[in-house]
């Protein structure tokens, strides 16, 4: 039996309140997830919670083994998950407290291992396949519909689409940089996001990013930009809310079995090389 069925990717002010909570440790064939899996309870589904950057925020957006992370959600049964993340505006109407539930991504990642299927040995002697992955629409479609429905029915109206463009960090962009990224049309810039959501389509898994303005990007606002110190004051001040709509959002997940959408036959047909947990 499934010791999971829903993955949230986030922080431990996601799970810490609930009663009964069970910590898990898990070994995967690309060492160790960011942490141990805290397993719990939400609206009589099972759910893994993965603290992203490990419980004390000690990795950094581009030391994130999401590799292991994906591949340990789904090896406890996971099929569906939730990745909230915060996030800066691109546009002035977006600022601090605006949720965004993006439909398309891009990647300006510099040093991230982002496929399984690279051809390179496994511990174990397997050795995937290349596979080269469609994916046109990066996240899942009723996924999606579930965050926007349960953001409304927590009167938080979000914004329904727009674009995460996803840097490396740790460092934040310069103006220049965000004032480019602005000038492309997108919405919203993050750290992280990426690869989680290719991997996660790799591993046949249903993705959806919620994302949390946090602070109007260099390029959007004057003074002396964004700080460490502002991302994190104005996360917690939301971070209730945002539980509360990712609880409402799991309790309105399709059972896994009921999955019909684009995420779950992304590499039908395919010989793979290896077996998927």
């Amino acid at each position: 039996m499934a010791e999971a069925e829903i993955g949230v990717i986030g922080g431990s002010g996601f799970y810490s309140f609930l009663d009964d909570v069970t910590e898990v440790t898990v070994d995967t064939p690309y060492g160790r997830p960011s942490d141990s899996l805290f397993l719990g309870k939400i609206a009589g589904r099972k759910v893994a919670f993965l603290p992203r950057h490990g419980r004390g925020h000690h990795l950094p957006p581009h030391r994130i083994n999401y590799r292991a992370n994906m591949w340990a959600l789904r090896s406890l049964g996971v099929r569906q998950v939730l990745g909230p993340c915060a996030v800066g505006g691109l546009r002035p109407e977006y600022g601090p407290g605006t949720l965004l539930v993006p439909d398309q991504l891009v990647d300006r990642t510099k040093a991230r291992t982002q496929t399984y299927f690279d051809g390179e040995t496994l511990p174990d002697g397997s050795t995937p396949n290349v596979v080269h992955l469609t994916f046109a629409d990066p996240y899942c479609p009723t996924g999606r519909e579930a965050a926007l429905a349960a953001a409304r029915g927590r009167d938080w109206e979000p914004v329904d689409g727009g674009t995460l463009v996803v840097i490396e960090g740790p460092r934040f962009s310069t103006r220049a940089e965000s004032r480019w990224h602005a000038a492309q049309g997108w919405s919203v810039v993050g750290m992280t996001g990426h690869p989680e959501a290719v991997l996660a389509r790799e591993l046949s898994l249903c993705y959806t990013s919620l994302t949390l303005v946090t602070d109007l990007d260099a390029g959007t606002e004057t003074g002396h930009g964004v700080s460490h110190e502002e991302v994190f004051r104005v996360f917690a001040q939301n971070v209730d809310r945002l539980r509360d709509v990712l609880f409402d959002a799991v309790a309105a997940l399709p059972d896994n079995a009921a999955r019909n959408c684009l995420c779950t036959d992304a590499h039908a047909g395919w010989d793979l090389g290896i077996e998927l947990p």
